[in-house]
């Protein structure tokens, strides 16, 4: 695929870029300083597409002929949202929470052609069931720092894997971006990925 448009990527996550990367296209990155909005009154759903349109709208005036992208992805546990936790002691008491017990994970992916005004946007959801772990499991996990900066206190990517058991959905979605909706999204605005 020979890739005409500047593709942006409304975010500083590292683990987006690398998914981007993975399937060839070549972006340029510009975190959003859109105030993401918390609960408040709104479902996961809402939340995150909120979130995912504020996100790229904020980059979109920015850039005036090319493809935007943003997404905003969270954890919810018996309608409670996941966020990240702040330190150790946080990271442990959310995978006691999570373990043995299956949450979702739901991203909301916007993706705006500046040069046509489109807008596209798809919520994905993806269950993840996390293995019941010892006490013992969680310390030595929490030691190995990786829990530290990421949703949920995991990284499925990573060593995460090993507490992960079971996933029904985009796998992707779980590391932060959901590539299939992703494709379909550039396909609609003309962009074929394969």
């Amino acid at each position: 695929m020979e890739q005409k448009r500047l593709i942006v990527l409304a975010s500083a996550s590292p683990r987006r870029r690398e998914l981007l990367e993975k399937i060839g296209l070549k972006i340029q990155v510009d975190p959003s300083e859109f105030p993401e909005k918390t609960r408040q009154y709104l479902s996961p759903e809402e939340l995150v597409k909120y979130n995912s349109l504020g996100k790229a709208n904020f980059v979109a005036s920015r850039h005036p002929d090319a493809i935007i992208i943003a997404a905003d992805t969270i954890g919810v546990l018996n309608n409670h949202l996941i966020g990240k936790p702040h330190n150790a002691k946080e990271a442990v008491i959310m995978l006691h929470s999570l373990s043995g017990k299956t949450h979702r994970v739901v991203t909301a992916l916007t993706v705006i052609d500046t040069g046509s005004d489109n807008l596209l946007t798809r919520t994905v959801e993806t269950y993840v069931h996390i293995k019941k772990l010892t006490s013992q499991e969680i310390q030595n996990y929490v030691q190995s720092g990786e829990p530290l900066d990421k949703a949920g206190a995991y990284a499925i990517q990573g060593m995460g894997a090993l507490i992960v058991e079971k996933i029904r959905g985009d796998y992707y979605n779980v590391v932060g971006l959901p590539l299939n909706a992703l494709s379909d999204c550039l396909k609609e605005l003309g962009i074929n990925l394969l």
